[in-house]
């Protein structure tokens, strides 16, 4: 448990931050609201009573290292991340304390492997970006799939959402991303990250997910924090993610209305398969893990790294991400009140759709 430990969460009212705050305290942990709203953030501790809360903002370094005193460590959950992660990842440095977040922008995960990695090594303070349900739990599974394996010759991540009702959070985000792009697609293939001018849609296959999902039609090359966190630590030259069709219609459609809680966690009705594939030669592994509210999730798996940080349970040090820095398997085992995760036999790989031919 916690013991009391002060753990601050910036961007602390918002969707997943609301999660975070939530998971800390039934850990035993004392979370730190900080935002850069003030009402919001009164609002937050009036709700949650005993919990202080401090204004900070990415623009404001000295409000940051203020914001920070007496914390254990810090959560980023304040997107767009490409404005917020670098501040507040140098204020953690500054305060020689580590941070979490839960990034699911691909440019902005690059960017703290690129510009932290020597520094928060020299530190020796954990950094561990992406540390969610995309980017966090696919490392997680692709880690756990490679067992004993060195390296392989490919992954494949595959994405079966019910639906993906998008926060503002999400959409923000989303922007950033194709405004740096500039009209290019990226995947991670040849050993690197490869931004290109794509045509057309993206291509559309057919993926045999476990029962009750079943096959279902998914976007190839539809490309998610996987492909950073994935790459940073395990010799893997393909990196492939897929999402669900329906699902990406639904990102995609400016009427989508916002996450609506059905239980009393918060959490929405949505579902979700995760199917992860690891080709070595002829041989296939696969694991699968399942479970409810993409953001919720978030929650667990980010409080459950700051809890092994602060315990002292890592491999590492310095900027990882969580399938080098954790023991990957005993690292899922622990979320089994939140996520089943199992192994199987069958393995799949996508088709192209309505073909019966192995995707290229």
């Amino acid at each position: 448990m916690g013991t009391e430990q002060v753990v601050a969460v910036f961007g602390a009212y918002g969707h997943t931050g609301r999660f975070v705050v939530s998971e800390l305290r039934e850990r035993g942990f004392v979370p730190l609201l900080l935002g850069r709203d003030v009402e919001r953030l009164r609002a937050l501790a009036t709700a949650q009573p005993g919990l202080d809360h401090r204004v900070a903002s990415v623009d404001d370094p000295a409000s940051l290292d203020r914001a920070l005193r007496e914390a254990a460590g810090v959560v980023n959950c304040a997107g767009p991340f490409a404005s917020t992660a670098a501040p507040v990842i140098e204020a953690a440095l500054r305060a020689g304390i580590p941070y979490v977040d839960v990034a699911a922008e691909i440019e902005a995960n690059v960017d703290t492997f690129r510009r932290f990695t020597d520094r928060a090594r020299s530190a020796g303070i954990a950094v561990v970006p992406a540390m969610a349900f995309f980017g966090g739990l696919g490392d997680l599974l692709v880690t756990t799939a490679m067992g004993d394996w060195t390296t392989a010759d490919e992954a494949h991540v595959a994405y079966g959402l019910s639906s993906w009702h998008p926060t503002g959070g999400t959409l923000a985000s989303g922007t950033v991303s194709r405004e740096r792009r500039d009209g290019r697609r990226v995947r991670y293939t040849g050993g690197r990250l490869d931004y290109h001018l794509g045509e057309g849609e993206l291509p559309r296959l057919e993926w045999d997910f476990p029962a009750p999902l079943g096959t279902r039609t998914v976007l190839g090359d539809f490309t998610m924090a996987d492909v950073v966190t994935v790459p940073s630590h395990l010799a893997i030259p393909e990196v492939r993610t897929y999402m669900t069709v329906d699902a990406a219609e639904d990102l995609a459609a400016p009427g989508t209305p916002a996450p609506v809680a059905v239980d009393g966690r918060g959490r929405s009705a949505q579902t979700f398969t995760v199917d992860v594939v690891v080709r070595a030669g002829d041989t296939r592994r696969r694991v699968v893990a399942s479970g409810r509210d993409i953001y919720a999730i978030s929650a667990p798996l980010a409080v459950e790294a700051v809890q092994r940080i602060l315990a002292g349970r890592t491999r590492t040090t310095g900027v990882a991400s969580a399938g080098q820095i954790f023991d990957a398997p005993d690292f899922l085992r622990a979320l089994s009140g939140h996520l089943s995760v199992a192994p199987h036999h069958a393995d799949p790989l996508p088709l192209e759709a309505g073909t019966g031919q192995l995707s290229g």
